[in-house]
């Protein structure tokens, strides 16, 4: 039995990716193991309510009282991310004799470092899970301060990754970019996909009434729909314009969820008088039924973002059993998925003309169509994304 410290970013009852994987993983190591959990103050997404309530769960959980910034600036979150590292270092120090392992998925990059240093120091074994990769988002987002953010940045980040005892990442160019640009021998890192759990996606499907769907179906316009945080990088804006150029008679785009841009992609909708654009809220839990409405998901990424990650979106649409349409990097993992999956049409990230073409291409599917290429995401889905396959390579790695 180990004592195992898990510091996460973020952490239920935020209902995103990064929070449940902290939690199936410091559950599952908890059967055998002692768990400590800290996370922040709960602000994901920005402006989302978050209720109170008590669960038991199998580990000890701290929230930690440090700075947070739920708003996407660049000043607030660099605050956010050096307030939790030295929060989360100073209990390392404090608790050292009682720490065997730290997995880490937390903020990049001042976390990441101020933690790793506290490990290295007092010798604790540290498994490090990368998201995304810093200082390069930064740096696209801030093309003006390129020479600067890397000169001072990649030699931390550098730091961070030799002095890891393992990192795990989430895709093929993630591994290979880190690898090459950092330094850092390939063998200290390990493939893992960020899942989502299938088990709810399989029981909605088990308990629908598929002839009631289909008559739904065939009463309603031809739905489009994107779900999850409509932030700076997803280029929500980009789809609502590709959408309205393709005028698909009898069909509507739902834009699902919430973030920084809902409010001025709200504001572009009216602009354009588009009446068929549609905005609506995701009870927590419920991605399942609100994705069932769809007739095809759509994954719009900027230029350049999708080259070091896969969104954590990609497996929750390709678990609805529904096809996809991906405007994102043609040469990224996860266009590289939905093709092999053969389960929809990827373009050119930010190119209204393919994007509105490839719109009117799959509303003249036939219903056989788009169910074949739904089933065939499901079952790729399964095979690379699932929480059975991935969160076991995970917890293997920690307790090894």
């Amino acid at each position: 039995m180990k004592n195992i410290l898990i510091i996460s970013a973020v952490f239920p009852p935020e209902p995103v990716v990064s929070a449940q994987l902290s939690l199936d993983i410091a559950t599952e190591l908890s059967k055998h193991n002692e768990v400590t959990v800290l996370s922040p103050q709960p602000t994901r997404p920005e402006h989302f309510v978050f209720e109170e309530k008590h669960i038991d769960h199998p580990f000890r959980h701290i929230v930690v009282d440090s700075f947070t910034h739920p708003k996407s600036q660049i000043y607030g979150r660099m605050k956010e991310s050096y307030s939790f590292g030295k929060k989360c270092a100073a209990y390392i120090e404090k608790n050292r004799e009682h720490i065997d392992l730290v997995y880490v998925n937390s903020w990049p990059m001042f976390s990441q470092y101020f933690i790793m240093k506290a490990a290295k120091r007092n010798h604790i074994k540290t498994i490090i899970h990368i998201q995304d990769i810093y200082p390069e988002s930064i740096v696209n987002k801030l093309p003006f301060a390129r020479l600067l953010f890397l000169k001072i940045l990649l030699p931390m980040d550098r730091y961070i990754l030799s002095n890891a005892t393992h990192v795990l990442c989430i895709s093929e160019n993630m591994k290979n970019l880190l690898s090459s640009q950092r330094n850092v021998s390939k063998e200290k890192f390990s493939i893992v996909s960020n899942w989502q759990n299938e088990e709810n996606f399989i029981k909605y499907h088990a308990e629908k009434n598929t002839e009631k769907e289909m008559k739904k179906h065939s009463e309603r316009p031809f739905t489009f729909m994107y779900l999850g945080n409509n932030g700076p990088v997803a280029g929500i804006e980009y789809l609502i314009e590709a959408f309205f150029s393709a005028k698909i008679p009898n069909s509507r785009l739902v834009i699902a969820g919430s973030g920084s841009k809902t409010e001025d992609c709200k504001n572009l909708a009216n602009r354009l008088h588009a009446e068929n654009i549609e905005f609506m809220a995701v009870p927590d839990g419920k991605v399942p039924e609100v994705q069932s409405i769809a007739d095809v998901l759509l994954l719009p990424v900027k230029t350049g973002a999708a080259m070091s990650s896969i969104p954590s979106k990609l497996p929750a649409y390709m678990f609805s059993k529904k096809p996809i349409i991906g405007s994102l990097d043609l040469e990224s993992d996860t266009a590289n998925a939905i093709r092999k999956a053969e389960c929809g049409i990827v373009v050119r990230p930010e190119n209204k003309d393919e994007f509105s073409a490839a719109l009117k291409e799959i509303s003249r599917w036939q219903v056989p169509q788009l169910i074949s290429a739904g089933e065939k995401g499901f079952n790729y889905a399964i095979q690379h994304f699932s929480k059975q396959s991935n969160l076991k390579k995970v917890v293997d790695l920690i307790q090894a």
